[in-house]
C-alpha cells in the first residue's frame, strides 16, 4: 500500500531516493522495484533487518532487477548522517508528527536532496487524525516512546516545508477507506490486538483484501471519499536548483545494519 504517488515524485530508474522512517519498507520496496538505489532509515533496528530480509527475498523471487541497491541506515531525523545534495529523490512517511523538531528535521531532508530533486512528506490528514485523538488517548501517547506529537493543517505542513527552503509544488489526500478502520481501533482500544475484536478484525481483513485485489469499486470510492475522508495528507515539493544549506557536520557517523 502506497501513500506517495512515485510519477508526481517523479522516481526514475537509476534515482538514489531516501526512504526516511521506512518502517518495514512498503516504500523502499516498490522504489526498488521501479530500478531506483534505496537507501532505508529508520530509528528501529529491528525494522531495518526485516526490510533487509524482505529484500532479499524479492531478490531470489526475481521481483527486482540484479543492479538494484538497498542501503539501511540507522538514524535520526533531526541528524541525518548523510553528505548534502546525496539524494534524488526523497520520501518521508508518517513519520514528521512523531518528531519533537520536526523543523530540524525538515531542514535536514532539505539539506540531503540534490538542487532540483524532489520530495514527499506524508503525515496524518487533520480531520481523521483529530477524531482519532479525540476517541483515544492512548492513539496518540506517550510521545516519549513513538507517539503523535502534533497533527498537521495542509496549510501548516507547506509552510513549514517552505521555510526550510523548498517549493511546494501541490498536495492530495490518500486512503479514505483506512480512516473508519483507525476510529474503530480507537474506540476498542489502539493497542489491543487485532484479534481481540470481531469488527476490527473484519474491517482489517476488507482492507488487507482490497490492497491486494485493489478492485475498481472500491478504488474509485477512495478517490471520491479522498478530499474529506483520506487519512493521509501527501505534500510535494522541489529543492531550488540554487539553494543552499549548512554543511553537514563531519563527526556524525552513518550506522548500517549487517546482513
Amino acid at each position: 500500500m502506497l501513500t506517495a504517488d512515485y510519477h508526481r515524485l517523479g522516481l526514475r530508474s537509476g534515482d538514489r531516493l531516501l526512504d526516511l522512517g521506512c518502517g518495514f519498507g512498503r516504500h523502499a520496496f516498490e522504489a526498488l522495484r521501479r530500478g531506483a538505489h534505496v537507501v532505508a532509515c529508520d530509528l528501529g533496528i529491528d525494522e531495518l533487518h526485516r526490510v533487509r530480509a524482505t529484500v532479499a527475498a524479492m531478490a531470489e523471487a526475481d521481483e527486482i532487477g540484479p543492479d538494484v541497491v538497498l542501503e539501511t541506515a540507522n538514524g535520526d531525523a533531526t541528524r541525518l548522517p548523510f553528505a548534502d545534495d546525496s539524494f534524488d529523490r526523497v520520501i518521508a512517511s508518517e513519520v514528521m508528527e512523531h518528531i519533537h523538531d520536526d523543523d530540524a528535521a525538515l531542514t535536514e531532508l532539505t539539506r540531503v536532496l540534490r538542487p532540483g530533486g524532489t520530495i514527499a512528506i506524508t503525515v496524518p490528514a487533520t480531520l481523521p487524525e483529530r477524531i482519532c485523538w479525540k476517541i483515544s488517548s492512548d492513539y496518540h501517547a506517550p510521545a516519549a516512546v513513538g507517539g503523535h506529537v502534533r497533527i498537521y493543517g495542509r496549510h501548516t505542513l507547506r509552510d513549514r516545508m517552505a521555510a526550510a527552503g523548498l517549493v511546494v509544488d501541490g498536495d492530495h489526500r490518500s486512503h479514505a477507506l483506512h480512516s473508519p478502520y483507525w476510529w474503530l481501533r480507537c474506540a476498542v482500544g489502539p493497542n489491543r490486538p487485532i484479534e481481540g475484536n470481531r469488527l476490527v478484525r473484519i474491517y482489517h481483513r476488507f482492507l488487507t483484501w482490497d490492497i491486494v485485489k485493489a478492485p475498481r469499486t472500491t478504488r474509485t470510492l477512495d478517490r471520491i471519499l479522498n478530499p474529506v475522508l483520506g487519512k493521509s495528507l501527501v505534500v510535494y515539493a522541489t529543492k531550488p536548483a540554487q539553494a543552499t544549506h549548512p554543511t553537514v557536520d563531519p563527526d556524525r557517523e552513518l550506522v548500517h545494519v549487517p546482513t
